[in-house]
């Protein structure tokens, strides 16, 4: 039995802002020609929590993210929300998706690319601007707001895209290697940049990536994933403490917690 879900730091606020409960529940996907990707996965995500989810390549983590995106429709199961999440005013995403390629549109400043969705939820020009602004001083690039993607490196580009997702302050961010392409310092600035926006915004965070050293760093809980189809090998709150600073991938704590992980991986990977 998995251990029970953390209890949320971040829980959601009356106003419709913070995080959300994602719940999942007997959730089977299958690839055409009946291959199954993920069969009866059963997970409960509380509230405000930052959730890693690793496990070997081709197991099934972007399906399932892709499912609790709505991207995707489950061929049995369910994956449910309490609150229930709706739109808020401007038609507002209350779920933001981040993907390993930043997907940023060339023709458009850094500041346009941000505030498009916004745009898309007719959030009037002088507003849109001024929200997407405030986020980009959040992640470093408020001075970069009339330049191209052309012109920006890898990091800055996933700093955009980061922003893009959280322009909308949404309660649920589902993150797919995001960072995975990068060099490991700018890895880890990235890294940490993101624990300070969880903190401040408080939203549910799902973060699939195949870097252990990234999960420990990142999670309050890490799920570990069996090869296809897709299994919890492990699910553990992590023992290590809530205020993450870079001196701690070097202590014991962290160590340990790796090589459990490691073992349920490798387990996984032998089923």
């Amino acid at each position: 039995m998995a251990p029970p879900s953390p209890v949320s730091p971040n829980p959601p606020s009356p106003d419709g802002t913070g995080g959300v409960r994602v719940q999942l529940s007997g959730l089977r996907r299958s690839f055409p020609g009946g291959v199954p990707v993920i069969e009866g996965m059963d997970l409960d995500l509380a509230a405000g929590s930052f959730v890693a989810l690793v496990g070997p390549s081709g197991c099934g983590k972007s399906t399932l993210l892709r499912l609790v995106a709505g991207l995707d429709r489950p061929d049995a199961g369910t994956v449910t929300f309490s609150p229930p999440l709706e739109r808020t005013r401007g038609a507002r995403n209350p779920i933001a998706y981040v993907f390993q390629d930043a997907h940023l549109l060339p023709w458009r400043s850094v500041l346009d690319n941000v505030a498009l969705p916004l745009e898309f939820a007719d959030v009037p020009a002088p507003e849109r601007h001024a929200t997407a602004h405030a986020m980009l001083e959040h992640v470093g690039l408020g001075d970069a707001t009339a330049r191209f993607p052309a012109e920006l490196s890898g990091g800055m580009r996933m700093r955009v895209s980061l922003a893009r997702a959280l322009v909308t302050r949404p309660r649920l961010l589902l993150l797919d290697e995001p960072f995975a392409a990068l060099d490991e310092l700018t890895r880890n600035r990235l890294d940490d940049q993101l624990l300070a926006l969880w903190k401040e915004l408080g939203m549910t965070v799902l973060f699939v990536t195949h870097s252990l050293s990234e999960a420990a760093y990142l999670a309050e809980r890490a799920v570990v994933l069996s090869r296809r189809p897709a299994r919890v090998m492990l699910d553990r709150p992590l023992a290590l403490p809530r205020e993450r600073l870079p001196a701690l991938r070097a202590e014991p704590g962290f160590a340990r917690e790796m090589g459990l992980l490691l073992q349920a991986l490798e387990r996984g990977d032998a089923t």
